[in-house]
């Protein structure tokens, strides 16, 4: 390090803000932010709903734009959205300022650090304030949506005769369809992950640790103004066998297989989520490696073309490519799942588990197909994802990271 110029290793580096080399996709935010309540309203009118009320920092951001101390609200939660099915919103007990919600109003406790053991007391001020709000509006319903809080408020709410449902009901179907600018957002996103994806290759050497390799996808999300990552999927050697260890001090040799998964909620909150594995040299990938890495390319590539509007979630999983025996038990958890600020629905399970639901693809989705090939008594293992746009007349790539040659050779 240069003793006299400790701050060369940010101020002077150059790479790391996309914007400074590729222009963003155009995002009309007011349209975003307008799309993105309509959507909490049609699934507010499709259920007869008056009132939602949103705790999870994913919906706070959704509805609200809110973005303050998210991993921290998705632990304790404390601020809170009522979204009613008309007129405007209202934020509770905020932190900070969004542009979006106007009517900034005083909260009460939801969760013990806040509460204690008055948390029933302070659940019966809350179903007060909410009975409040439902006759400010002119709601005639008298049925509320709530997302996870602590169970007195459900009770306190079904004390004042209110009809209480699950909130996620409307906030996670909302988020299922997205617009031209969310498609925008996730694009800005995915191309900031694939630029922390080619620092990590470029880093990769003999004697670098995963969590260094893994530390240049974080700083590239951050200075990009994303969030955070849902795990820290790095692994590598005899650690990428099975799947989903996270990255550990373990040191990178010669030779080894390096897998990752980005899980990034990224710049404007939306998620990239993107598998890629990788040889480290300067020796050259043995032919199980190269024979591993294949046949995860060829069913990631083979589901992803039957991806269409009008498919069923059961018909999509009955048309896969079939998976060798070998690799099953150690499969990746899923098939396909659906993206944009999180992991959403819809998820599809491999033929041989259970498939709770059905359902279809429609227009307007993100989804990642995905592929783990690695043997129960095998050291290597791949792990490839591809996130993917369902469009009128079958697919769009997101992620267009190349696959890495050496294994294709």
């Amino acid at each position: 390090m240069n003793a006299k110029h400790p701050d060369h290793l940010v101020v002077g580096e150059q790479w790391s803000d996309l914007r400074q080399y590729r222009e963003m996709p155009e995002i009309d935010l007011e349209r975003l932010y307008a799309y993105r309540v309509g959507r909490l309203r049609e699934q507010m009118r499709q259920r007869g709903i008056g009132l939602t009320a949103l705790v999870n920092p994913i919906s706070l951001r959704y509805a609200a734009e809110y973005r303050t101390y998210a991993l921290f609200q998705s632990h304790i939660p404390t601020t809170y959205v009522f979204v009613p099915a008309e007129g405007p919103l209202v934020i509770n007990a905020a932190y900070g300022e969004t542009d979006v919600v106007k009517d900034v109003r005083p909260g009460r406790p939801l969760h013990y650090f806040d509460g204690g053991e008055d948390l029933p007391e302070l659940a019966q001020a809350l179903a007060g304030d909410i009975c409040e709000f439902l006759a400010e509006t002119g709601d005639t319903t008298r049925r509320v949506a709530v997302e996870y809080v602590n169970p007195s408020l459900t009770r306190a709410l079904d004390a004042r005769g209110l009809d209480v449902v699950d909130g996620v009901q409307v906030s996670e179907a909302a988020r299922v369809i997205k617009n031209e600018d969310e498609v925008n957002c996730i694009k800005w996103s995915c191309a900031v992950a694939q630029l922390g994806i080619a620092k990590l290759e470029e880093a990769l050497r003999p004697g670098v640790t995963e969590v260094q390799l893994w530390a240049l996808l974080n700083y590239t999300n951050l200075a990009n103004n994303g969030d955070w990552h849902d795990g820290r999927m790095l692994a590598s050697g005899d650690r990428i066998n099975p799947w989903l260890q996270e990255a550990s001090q373990r040191v990178i040799q010669d030779g080894d297989l390096v897998g990752f998964d980005t899980d990034m909620v990224g710049p404007m909150g939306y998620f990239a989520d993107i598998s890629r594995t990788l040889h480290c040299g300067p020796s050259k990938p043995t032919k199980r490696q190269r024979e591993l890495y294949q046949l995860a390319v060829e069913e990631v590539e083979y589901n992803m073309a039957l991806l269409r509007p009008g498919l069923g979630l059961h018909a999509f999983r009955d048309l896969c490519k079939p998976m060798d025996p070998a690799f099953r038990e150690r499969a990746y958890s899923c098939l396909l799942h659906g993206v944009g600020m999180c992991d959403e629905y819809p998820q599809v399970k491999h033929p041989w588990r259970t498939q709770v639901y059905d359902g279809t693809f429609e227009a307007g989705m993100v989804v990642c197909v995905e592929s783990y090939c690695g043997a129960v008594g095998e050291r290597d293992g791949v792990k490839l994802e591809q996130q993917v746009l369902i469009t009128d007349t079958g697919y769009e790539l997101l992620s267009d990271y190349p696959w890495d040659a050496r294994l294709m050779a």
